[in-house]
């Protein structure tokens, strides 16, 4: 039996090659996410480990990730702590660091010079040590304020030098320097670019103030560990909630950690890709071990009349279907190398450094690869081999299938029936379902059932589909055209599982385009509804500016009415018990003026008053909160002060100016309270008499010594929102790109297997008078029935679901519902072309037989 099961995997190798294909790609994203986010984060490992000090100090806050983005204030400690800390036995050296992050820094050009992909440029203090993860190769250290070093990556990518001259936009204000030195990476550069400033001129200049620094870095004396150096350091300080003390290893965990977020995203965006690829390979494998199965019909008969029982049988197909998950798994593994390399090389164009010649693969990483080529090949082909157990042995005898052995359809009516109705329920009940946590969950629930019960019960609709489908074929090609219907209808569980591949990646394309367009439709209407100022003015990365961009902006002529915008970082103790950090946003008086809130509750005035906020009514609802009442609320300085509940805003307003509970505010109040942080935001009204178009030219004209600042109109908002969008349809079209890759090689798989299947069919219809062109379209046609069928059941399942994810959205506020009915038209087109394309070598094959071979054929 084994020696039997070789030399059939063997004969029939041509005919799973595109089975192994479709093994190689899901078993390819899957090792090549695996792959490149392990070389990732072991170079990351390698340069934090050596870079990081063996103690460090910082400031601690709840709102470090927010201070510095979102308020423009960097959390410090005092630099003199530095003389208190070296003092402490045990520490061989201490030094201050000062870093600024997110600065703006421009040539002679005023051309911004940072980093590409949105990583961070930073400014720091030159300190170098032997830890340093940059060191000097051209010029000189800076000494005196007016000097700086770069960066060797960035001044190559930008074509600066020793001696041009930069302007540097920080928080206290802009200063201009003159390049006296370049430093180059020592090891990886993860991508951002780098200014370094004299010690002495770097507090003043980043921070604000000559007694600040960012952190306190100490390295340990021979003998002394780390941990008992962070001891030593603590019992000193004595402080322990002002201070965070991390060890080498902790720090390095933290940074890798921070980073890791990104390595995620790359990571689950490449598995969602392997989701695919084993999702729709799965029903490529089944279809494909089915038809061999039903074409081997007299060689199965004859081996179980030879003696083979039905559990040799059943193994014999398994261990081809393990067979090629072996050269599947062995190929993606090759191809999933290649990829993270390419991956690896792609991060290096976008400024971040990585050895490609040196990728990490783990011991997991190839049992990871096999484990996905042999489980799917394996379960895809179970069910066909249980069919192959089931032929007879009298079948050698006679010319029949083993694809109709199977159970009849009317057991998987039956399932289908049972789980649509789950589906449906859950979808149901989705729609019913007020809170968006529960409503998520009813809805994944809903998507994973209606899709089973459309892959067990799709070959149930393939008789009257296809005869409504293919009704206009037998008119427009007459005979051709009805042999293309009942070929399609001779076998509908083959029809079936081959259209269920396309269906698959269809219906989850149209449900999140459905989503995304509605989204669309939904910010556009927030935007009309809500946002009434002419011009907003803010950073491309929507964090604080300098407050010489507020001056500059209030002194254009025309404007009318001018309002700042600023982001409160802040931890609220709701009456409920339940503590809440989140970030609020302050505004100016006029806020009516230039943007509109419908409240629940209150009015802007009372909602801004002095030691008052507003929030959104649905939050307040949820945690029993009412206005008049109070609240305790911790601010970014530590300082915890008694609100009182001034205004609810309506949860259909739009309100989407801050984050959890849309906390509104007045700028006075959050200037008492959190003194130093910046304007994020300006709103604009024209005076009267004054043109928009022509504002809005001077305010750009006053701001472009600031090239981080874009001046926006409500359509430039709706343009910004729909490109955000836009970038997760994309990721969603390629996701239905590989979709249909896979589906199309299902379709040539289905055809060229019928094909030889239907080889004595064919010769007998060419010896009655059938052209080799009518063979050909005879093929065409049927791919397209097939293909036109799957898209019908993947668009009537994927608007079912956009339907349902939309009201999930509506909890959120965005209400719209869009149907995107230029997409619906292009798929069907789409489908239209694929199944053409997938018919070509198939369609000329079955036009090329011998007539006189092809009636020989067995």
């Amino acid at each position: 039996m084994l020696r039997a099961t070789l030399r059939g995997f063997i004969a029939h190798k041509g005919r799973l090659l595109l089975s192994a294909l479709a093994v190689l790609l899901s078993v390819a994203f899957v090792t090549g996410s695996l792959i490149f986010s392990d070389t990732v984060n072991r170079t990351f490992d390698r340069l934090f480990a050596s870079t990081s000090s063996d103690v460090s100090i910082e400031p601690r806050s709840e709102f470090a990730e927010n201070e510095g983005y979102g308020t423009g204030r960097i959390a410090t400690l005092p630099a003199s702590l530095v003389d208190r800390v070296a003092k402490v036995d045990g520490v061989a050296k201490a030094h201050i660091d000062v870093t600024a992050e997110r600065i703006t820094v421009v040539d002679r050009r005023n051309r911004e010079i940072g980093a590409h992909a949105n990583a961070p440029t930073l400014a720091s203090d030159w300190y170098p040590t032997d830890r340093s993860p940059v060191r000097l190769t051209e010029g000189h250290a800076p000494h005196g304020d007016g000097q700086a070093l770069i960066d060797a990556d960035t001044a190559e990518r930008t074509g600066l030098g020793i001696g041009d001259r930069l302007r540097v936009l920080a928080g206290p204000g802009a200063f201009p320097v003159r390049i006296v030195g370049i430093a180059t990476f020592t090891g990886t550069n993860p991508g951002a670019a780098l200014v370094f400033l004299d010690p002495r001129t770097a507090q003043p200049r980043l921070l604000g103030s000559a007694d600040a620094a960012t952190s306190i870095e100490t390295q340990a004396a021979p003998g002394v560990s780390d941990e008992e150096l962070k001891r030593r350091i603590a019992e000193a300080l004595g402080d322990g909630d002002r201070y965070d003390l991390r060890t080498g290893a902790e720090q390095a965990q933290s940074d890798a950690e921070r980073f890791g977020r990104f390595l995620d995203i790359v990571k689950y965006v490449m598995l969602g890709f392997a989701g695919v690829a084993v999702l729709v390979g799965t029903f490529l494998i089944v279809n494909t071990f089915s038809m061999l199965i039903a074409q081997r019909t007299r060689e199965l008969g004859l081996l179980r009349a030879l003696g083979a029982d039905r559990r040799q049988v059943r193994r014999s197909v398994l261990t081809e279907a393990l067979l090629l998950g072996v050269v599947g798994a062995t190929l993606g593994l090759g191809a999933g190398i290649g990829l993270a390399i390419a991956l690896i090389r792609l991060l290096g164009l976008l400024g971040m450094n990585l050895d490609a010649a040196d990728p990490a693969i783990r011991w997991s990483t190839p049992v990871i690869a096999y484990a996905v080529g042999l489980g799917v090949t394996f379960v895809a082909a179970y069910l066909p081999s249980r069919r192959a157990a089931r032929v007879s042995p009298m079948a050698a005898l006679a010319d029949v299938e083993v694809a109709g052995v199977g159970r009849p359809l009317r057991v998987r009516a039956v399932a289908g029936l049972l789980a649509g109705v789950a589906g449906g329920a859950a979808l149901g009940a989705c729609m019913a379902s007020g809170r968006t946590q529960s409503a998520a969950a009813l809805l994944g629930a809903g998507v994973a059932l209606t899709l089973v019960a459309m892959v067990i019960a799709g070959p149930l609709l393939v008789r009257p589909l296809v005869r409504v489908l293919g009704g206009v074929f037998p008119r427009l090609y007459g005979p051709v055209g009805r042999l293309s219907q009942r070929n399609a209808l001779r076998n509908p569980r083959r029809t079936g599982a081959t259209a269920a591949a396309l269906m698959v990646g269809l219906a989850l394309v149209t449900g999140l385009a459905v989503a995304g367009t509605s989204m669309n439709r939904s910010f556009d209407q927030q935007i009309d509804k809500t946002l009434g100022a002419d011009l907003v003015a803010q950073s491309t990365t929507f964090g604080p500016f300098p407050q010489e961009v507020t001056d500059r902006a209030r002194t254009t002529p025309g404007i009318g009415t001018f309002v700042r915008q600023r982001y409160v970082p802040l931890k609220l103790a709701l009456p409920d018990g339940e503590s809440v950090t989140t970030t609020g946003v302050a505004f100016d008086r006029g806020f009516d003026e230039v943007v509109s809130l419908d409240y629940a509750a209150g009015n802007t005035a009372s909602a801004m008053g002095p030691g008052r906020i507003g929030m959104e009514h649905k939050f307040a609802r949820d945690h029993g909160i009412e206005v008049g009442d109070r609240i305790r609320a911790a601010f970014s300085d530590r300082r915890t002060v008694t609100l009182t509940v001034g205004a609810l805003a309506a949860s259909e307003s739009g309100n989407g100016f801050g984050a959890e509970g849309g906390i509104v505010m007045g700028l006075a109040t959050a200037a008492k309270y959190l003194p130093g942080s910046q304007d994020s935001g300006l709103y604009v009204n024209a005076a009267p008499g004054t043109d928009v178009e022509r504002l809005r030219n001077d305010l750009e004209r006053r701001l472009e010594p600031f090239p981080q600042m874009k001046v926006r109109n409500q359509a430039d908002y709706k343009e910004l929102i729909h490109d955000r969008i836009a970038v997760l349809l994309y990721l969603v079209y390629a996701l239905l790109g590989l979709a249909i890759i896979i589906a199309v090689l299902g379709v040539v798989n289905t055809l060229a297997l019928s094909v030889i299947e239907r080889t004595r069919e064919i010769g007998l219809l060419r010896a009655i008078g059938l052209s080799r062109l009518q063979t050909r379209r005879m093929i065409r046609l049927e791919s397209v029935i097939i293909a036109v069928f799957g898209a019908v059941l993947g668009l009537g399942l994927g608007l079912a679901w956009g339907v349902v994810m939309q009201h999930v959205l509506a909890l959120e506020g965005m209400k719209a519902l869009a149907i995107p009915w230029p997409t619906v038209v292009a798929v069907l087109i789409g489908s239209i072309v694929i199944g053409l394309v997938a018919a070509l070598l198939p369609a000329l094959r079955a036009s090329r037989m011998n007539m006189l071979s092809a009636i020989a054929h067995e």
